[in-house]
């Protein structure tokens, strides 16, 4: 099995701390060149300087804002203009809405989300296809939900905005697929990440428990009994990013310990 990414060129996105860091660290390990994009210049840096370089291949970074998806395309174009570099993996992943029910959710809350997650990725995506195309092969990943599959409770708009964007990804999936390009999802669960910790704070103050009773809650829903790690996550789209998975396109793929029971 093909699972090297010598001689590719990766965009990660939101890649200076869980889920997307993970995933910067393997796919550096696994040859790729690693474009780090973040809005965190000093974390970005960081990252890049511990990134490993079994190639001797050079990683670079990125800085823009995603809730302000023109800044994120301009920022990337120029960076297509000055280096001429082609990208063969894109992995779009950004931070989640702020929790809240649906039915209490203000329109502005929904117009941010959309900017955040769909017109970024949109964006993101034509501007990297053209070098996908010539290049014969693309991996697009977005890195979604299980509430996809399952809505999560006091998610209203995450949960929007994430089935909009895996309709979207199965839409552009059918697209690109006779260039060598492949689009899919990945579906995290409960990873222990900032992001995941936040919610617990949230849901702990809405309901009047405490923490730790809500991550026991939590883990007594999920069937292998233990919280996941962003590095099975990132192992997932290394494979999906690899040559191996080029007959796999427009799938959502859960990693959640078996957590989601429905199709």
């Amino acid at each position: 099995m093909e699972l090297s990414l010598q001689g590719k060129n990766a965009l990660v996105c939101g890649s200076t701390q869980g889920i997307g860091r993970a995933i910067a660290e393997l796919f550096a390990a696994a040859g790729a060149s690693v474009t780090i994009f973040a809005r965190d210049r000093l974390r970005s840096e960081t990252v890049r300087s511990q990134l490993p370089t079994p190639a001797q291949q050079q990683h670079d970074i990125l800085v823009a804002d995603f809730t302000f998806p023109d800044q994120v395309a301009q920022v990337l174009q120029h960076h297509l203009t000055q280096t001429g570099r082609t990208y063969h993996v894109l992995v779009h992943n950004t931070g989640g809405p702020p929790p809240g029910k649906l039915a209490e959710a203000p329109i502005e809350a929904f117009e941010q989300a959309f900017r955040q997650h769909l017109w970024t990725a949109h964006r993101l995506m034509q501007a990297l296809l053209p070098g996908m195309r010539a290049e014969g092969y693309g991996r697009i990943l977005l890195i979604l939900s299980t509430s996809v599959r399952q809505p999560l409770e006091e998610l209203g708009v995450s949960n929007t905005v994430r089935a909009a964007l895996a309709s979207w990804m199965k839409t552009l999936s059918v697209e690109v697929a006779p260039w060598g390009i492949t689009v899919n999802a990945i579906l995290p669960g409960s990873i222990r990440t900032r992001r995941l910790e936040e919610l617990w704070h949230y849901q702990a103050q809405r309901t009047g428990t405490s923490v730790e009773d809500i991550i026991a809650r939590t883990v007594a829903q999920i069937p292998v009994g233990r919280l996941g790690q962003p590095e099975e996550v990132a192992m997932v789209a290394l494979f999906l990013a690899s040559p191996a998975a080029s007959y796999i396109t427009g799938v959502s793929i859960p990693v959640d310990g078996g957590r989601t029971r429905c199709l």
